[in-house]
């Protein structure tokens, strides 16, 4: 294996969706990349369609031992190349009304989301200090504010922000920059048969009685969910690109928003702020 001229990244959840297309473009790129997967079978295939330098690493982020294994590997691997980038991208998703999502995956949403990040980060740090580098954690613009049936997406990435903010301050005097990017929805056909599926799901489990308070309202916000994931996001080159730019920024911005229009979602974060909660609701689903 070469040593790449851009230096050694790692990127946790590259089994499907955005993950995989960062891993790929990084490795396009010229960035020596090790790619977290879950299993043997997400391994091969990623290896199938890679002819760059491209590691995967079993990674659950949920289990210490494969987080610790994985940094083990990296380290000796790298050796005295160092570590340039770590990227959190690994999360997982579950939409609903929280009256009706059970705590088991309440539970998961948060040790995914928000525990995971931290972990990767602490077993990685130490490569991160030696050679000043950066860390990159993939947020979402529901990041600044939550939405209904969105409410475990919109906590979990409103604490990754503030994670991320944490972690600017405590590492500034190691030369570590962190940074998160903030993409609106992306077309990602994957996510969006598994938003379909857990959306069919946690209707076909409500009551009767729930079905009367959330059902129509529900069934609207995974429809447009699913829309955007097939055909109206955002391309994932947006994403892959705002994350090179942060790579190769000499002094990277704190944020980066992805989005059709910055001032769109600003007055959207200001109006939701300045009308009634019932008013704000109303008109998202208004017929």
């Amino acid at each position: 294996m070469t040593k790449s001229n851009k230096g050694a990244v790692v990127i946790t959840g590259t089994s499907t969706g955005i993950g995989r297309a960062i891993a790929l473009k990084l490795t396009e790129e010229g960035y020596r990349v090790f790619a977290g997967v879950r299993t043997e079978k997400d391994a091969e295939a990623l290896k199938q369609v890679v002819s760059g330098d491209l590691t995967p690493i079993i990674m659950d982020i949920t289990k210490v031992e494969e987080i610790k294994s994985a940094s083990e590997f990296v380290s000796l691997a790298i050796s005295a190349e160092g570590l340039f980038a770590l990227i959190n991208n690994a999360y997982t998703g579950f939409d609903g009304p929280l009256e009706c999502i059970p705590i088991d995956d309440i539970r998961r949403n948060f040790e995914i989301n928000v525990i995971g990040q931290i972990a990767v980060t602490q077993a990685f740090l130490p490569m991160l200090r030696k050679t000043k580098s950066r860390i990159i954690n993939i947020s979402a613009i529901c990041g600044r504010f939550a939405l209904p049936y969105r409410a475990l997406l919109s906590t979990s990435k409103i604490a990754l922000e503030a994670i991320t903010d944490s972690l600017r301050m405590e590492l500034r005097s190691s030369g570590i920059e962190v940074l998160s990017i903030l993409p609106e929805g992306i077309i990602t056909p994957e996510q969006a048969d598994k938003v379909e599926a857990d959306g069919k799901k946690v209707l076909a489990n409500m009551s009767p009685e729930m079905k009367a308070i959330y059902g129509k309202n529900f069934q609207v916000c995974i429809e447009e969910s699913v829309q955007g994931n097939r055909t109206t996001g955002l391309p994932s080159e947006k994403v892959t690109d705002a994350i090179l730019k942060a790579l190769e920024a000499p002094k990277p911005r704190r944020q980066y928003f992805v989005v059709r229009s910055p001032w769109k979602w600003k007055l959207y974060a200001l109006y939701k702020r300045l009308v009634t909660h019932q008013y704000f609701y109303d008109n998202l689903f208004k017929d």
